[in-house]
């Protein structure tokens, strides 16, 4: 499915953590990160276009798909230092890195926690960790309701995600997608295997980011920490449905900033991956802010 010429790795990036990972192509590197509920596998149109004149690195993240899901730590702090691990194991100390959604989360963390590592970064349809629970509030909260199920104490979202897991994963599928055809069903059922597979571990990543991951953020506005590389943003425009600027909260954490409004669905690399493809190469178009 992936397509020729794709090599597959399992890399060991923690003690108990190897993370499965392809890669494709050759010159300067770009990592791209997944987002929920899905693997590697969304970034397939866009890495086989990048991968023309790139290095191009679709790690499956901590805890999802093919990678190892141990108990306990999913900080994005931590999944973060795991891309820089992977990365290094792999050859690159610098590099460009993507993410989708929960990828997201882990790319804006690797660039806040590793900047001299992180020469560019692009994030699709995410707010930061801080500035989504902010903006969440009355009626508009219940969108997220699935970041306040996955909130709760071990045990409880647990058992209900895994008692009717294809029906909570593939809800998401069906709800953020404006073109069913952009997820056809072979890929559909992969994401699904993977999801019902990985339940704790997903449910430990969504509790991190209402814990702490929320503590990371609050200590880097207090301290006045910014996204120092170039930042692309490609974003549906939820602001104006929930009241808020999207840009003018990005803008905070990343002076150097494109906000991209767009009009496809969520999963925007399978749904416009042209788009995706041609604003990623824009981004790595402009300079480095080298540290």
């Amino acid at each position: 499915m992936l397509g020729d010429m794709v090599e597959q790795h399992k890399v060991r990036v923690d003690d108990d953590v190897e993370l499965f990972v392809t890669v494709r192509g050759s010159g300067r590197p770009i990592v791209l990160l997944h987002g929920f509920p899905q693997t590697h596998l969304m970034w397939r149109h866009v890495a086989a276009d990048l991968a023309a004149d790139h290095t191009v690195i679709c790690p499956d993240l901590r805890g999802y798909g093919a990678s190892d899901k141990p108990a306990g730590d999913y900080s994005k702090r931590t999944m973060a230092r795991d891309i820089v691990r992977l990365a290094q194991a792999l050859g690159h100390e610098q590099f460009a890195l993507a993410g989708h959604d929960r990828g997201a989360l882990v790319a804006i963390r690797a660039g806040l926690d590793h900047p001299a590592h992180v020469t560019h970064l692009a994030s699709l349809d995410v707010l930061p960790t801080l500035d989504m629970w902010n903006v969440m509030h009355g009626e508009s909260a219940a969108v997220g309701f699935h970041l306040y199920l996955m909130a709760q104490p071990p045990g409880l979202p647990e058992r209900m995600i895994a008692a009717s897991a294809d029906d909570f994963f593939g809800y998401f599928l069906d709800l953020w997608t404006r073109d069913p055809a952009a997820i056809p069903p072979d890929v559909r059922a992969r994401y699904l295997e993977a999801c019902r597979n990985a339940v704790p571990s997903i449910v430990a990543d969504y509790r991190a980011s209402a814990g702490v991951d929320l503590d990371h953020d609050r200590a880097d506005r207090a301290a006045g920490r910014t996204l120092t590389m170039p930042v692309t943003v490609l974003q549906q425009d939820w602001g104006s449905q929930l009241g808020f600027d999207a840009a003018a909260l990005w803008r905070a954490w990343a002076p150097d900033l494109r906000h991209v409004p767009v009009t496809c669905g969520h999963f925007m690399a399978e749904e416009a991956p042209d788009l995706v493809a041609k604003e990623l190469r824009t981004l790595l178009a402009r300079p480095a802010n080298r540290q």
